[in-house]
């Protein structure tokens, strides 16, 4: 990976203030040096981060400064999925996801596309015809190839990279039995990586799936990689997504997760990256969006604020997670925060409703966590 055609500019603390046209109280806070991640990563990987519409179409100045500043990389967090983009037979809703990615272009930056086909957040009738009856599998694939089409052919050139499939293992490794395996068969993940190859042979093509430092998971992972190297369809990465905890994963499952993927010959992106501080309520952890638990008490211990020694495991987490990352910079392209501050984690609202976690470099009111920042930016020296 190269930057030479990315214009990335260094801004300073002084810089921001000076500019700013809004008032000190709205100030992004850095580090003392006045630091930014992307900057501070710049030779190594790209820094990303999932934004949300609003954040897309620019609506809150605090929000964009920040993402503007802090990152060379955006993803979408829900309006490139086809419940989104295509909620219906013939009729699709691009003008969420044009704003996105034009939002990324007017800061060159290295735009996602995230994600074509996922078991999840895609509508009934994709898989069912006009009388509700079931696809056969050659229906359900044209009606794949033509929504790949559309969608990838519409910012082809603009969107770098894919998330062709997203989440198709079980946890042992097997493949999950969905709507798209079950109606066209195992190759509906191939012939997914054909179409967006077709659509645009430039693009990056990716495999992004949770818990892969999981062993038994990974070896599932490993076999859709090499099926596909095997027949020749092209795959730049695999994306780990780095739902992480103060003590889950350990940095040797993560050292080997990267080790491995390193083996298959493949990119090992960290693509959904973020640390919850708060008690599972469930120790057989899953990042699966249909998984809840029941809200108590104690499982939401944080609501006046995060206590000072729980933000210092928390740097320490990251600044550990993100020297491993810098170990393997010849091996990963690409670290994205799932989430541009704490207000905006998908953690407060699951796997248990209505808590207050603390996941991200940035709090609620955008200022940075300084000991999380100062970790992960020592970690880049």
């Amino acid at each position: 990976m190269t930057y030479t055609s990315k214009t990335i500019r260094k801004i300073i603390l002084v810089t921001v203030v000076g500019i700013s046209s809004f008032s000190c109280k709205h100030s992004v806070e850095y580090n003392d040096k006045g630091e930014t991640f992307k900057d501070a990563f710049k030779d190594k990987f790209y820094i990303g981060v999932a934004i949300n519409r609003r954040q897309a179409m620019q609506k809150n100045e605090k929000e964009a400064t920040l993402i503007k500043q802090q990152f060379n990389s955006i993803s979408p967090e829900n309006d490139l999925k086809w419940e989104n983009i295509h909620p219906a037979p013939g009729i699709y809703n691009f003008n969420p996801a044009d704003k996105y990615v034009k939002t990324g272009m007017e800061s060159d930056m290295f735009i996602i596309g995230h994600t074509l086909v996922w078991h999840s957040q895609t509508p009934d009738w994709v898989f069912t015809d006009e009388h509700e009856n079931l696809l056969t599998r050659e229906q359900l694939l044209e009606r794949m190839k033509s929504h790949i089409d559309a969608v990838v052919t519409r910012y082809k050139g603009k969107i770098k990279g894919w998330d062709v499939i997203n989440e198709a293992l079980n946890e042992d490794g097997s493949l999950r039995d969905s709507k798209w395996r079950n109606i066209i068969g195992d190759d509906y993940i191939e012939k997914a990586f054909e179409f967006a190859h077709a659509a645009d042979p430039e693009a990056e093509l990716y495999y992004n799936d949770y818990n892969l430092y999981k062993a038994e998971k990974r070896s599932g992972a490993i076999k859709i990689v090499n099926s596909l190297k095997d027949k020749g369809i092209p795959i730049k990465a695999v994306g780990e997504q780095g739902h992480y905890n103060l003590d889950r994963a350990s940095l040797k499952d993560i050292e080997a997760t990267i080790q491995d993927f390193i083996k298959a010959g493949v990119i090992v992106n960290f693509t959904e990256l973020d640390i919850s501080v708060l008690p599972e309520a469930n120790a057989d952890a899953t990042a699966d969006v249909a998984n809840s638990e029941t809200y108590k008490e104690e499982l939401n211990p944080y609501t006046d604020g995060l206590p000072a020694e729980v933000e210092n495991r928390l740097a320490q987490r990251y600044g550990s997670i993100f020297q491993l990352f810098v170990k393997y910079e010849k091996h990963i392209d690409r670290v994205t925060f799932w989430g541009l501050s704490d207000a905006d984690s998908w953690l407060n609202n699951w796997p248990v409703r209505g808590r207050t976690n603390y996941p991200l470099p940035f709090n609620r009111d955008y200022t940075v966590k300084k000991e999380v920042t100062k970790a992960i930016l020592d970690a880049a020296k």
